[in-house]
C-alpha cells in the first residue's frame, strides 16, 4: 500500500536574500515544513477512518488546506531569488502581461494592490488553461479562492508570517522587497511549460 512520503525542500539559497532576514526565512521555512508533515499524516490517516464519520469528513476537509499550504510555499519560495531578475524582452510572459495589462507597469500595480488588501491568503499569477488568460487573483486562506482549471505562475505569501517578523505590519514594504527578488526565469518557466 502506498504510503505519502512527501519532503520538504530545501530553500535556504534564499538566505541572504535582501529585505527578508534569515531569521524571517528559516521561520517560514519551518512553517512550510510543517505542512508538508501533516500533508504526509493526513494522508495516512484518511486511509484509517471510515466515510460517513466525522473523523473522516474532518480529515478531507483539512487536507486541502494542508496540501495548498505545502504547494503554496513552494511555488512562492521557487519564484524568489537572491539575484532578482527581470522580464526576457520578446518572452511569452512579458507578451501576456502587456496584451492583458496594457503594460507590466499595469499588471505590477494591479498585482501589489491584490497583495496590499486586507486580510490573510496569497495574491497569485495563474493562467487559465483553457482560454490561456491570465488572472491576478486572491486566494484566502490555503483552501479557498483558487480558479479551477488555472495553474498558478507567481505567487506572494501575504499571510503575516511572511512578513512580521522585519516589517511589524508594513506590508508594503515587504511587498516591495518580494518584487525586487522575483526570478522571472521560473515564472517564464512555469507559463511555457503550461502552455504545452
Amino acid at each position: 500500500m502506498y504510503e505519502p512520503n512527501y519532503k520538504a525542500e530545501d530553500f535556504s539559497r534564499l538566505l541572504g536574500i535582501e529585505g527578508m532576514s534569515d531569521t524571517l526565512l528559516n521561520n517560514h521555512f519551518t512553517l512550510y515544513a510543517g505542512y508538508v508533515t501533516q500533508t504526509n499524516k493526513l494522508i495516512s490517516e484518511m486511509k484509517t477512518k471510515e466515510p460517513g464519520t466525522p473523523e473522516f469528513n474532518e480529515l478531507h476537509r483539512r487536507f486541502g488546506w494542508e496540501w495548498n499550504g505545502m504547494r503554496l510555499h513552494e511555488l512562492y519560495f521557487e519564484n524568489m531569488t537572491k539575484e532578482g531578475s527581470t522580464l526576457t524582452e520578446g518572452g511569452e510572459m512579458k507578451k501576456i502581461l502587456e496584451a492583458v495589462w496594457g503594460s507590466v507597469e499595469n499588471w505590477q500595480k494591479e498585482f501589489i494592490g491584490i497583495g496590499a488588501m486586507r486580510g490573510i491568503g496569497w495574491a497569485v499569477l495563474a493562467l487559465d488553461m483553457k482560454s490561456h488568460m491570465v488572472f491576478n487573483t486572491w486566494v484566502n486562506e490555503h483552501d479557498a479562492g483558487h480558479l479551477a482549471g488555472a495553474v498558478p505562475l507567481l505567487v506572494m505569501d501575504v499571510f503575516e508570517h511572511a512578513y512580521i517578523t522585519d516589517y511589524g505590519i508594513k506590508r508594503a514594504d515587504y511587498i516591495g522587497a518580494f518584487v525586487k527578488a522575483l526570478d522571472w526565469s521560473v515564472v517564464e518557466k512555469r507559463l511555457v511549460d503550461a502552455m504545452r
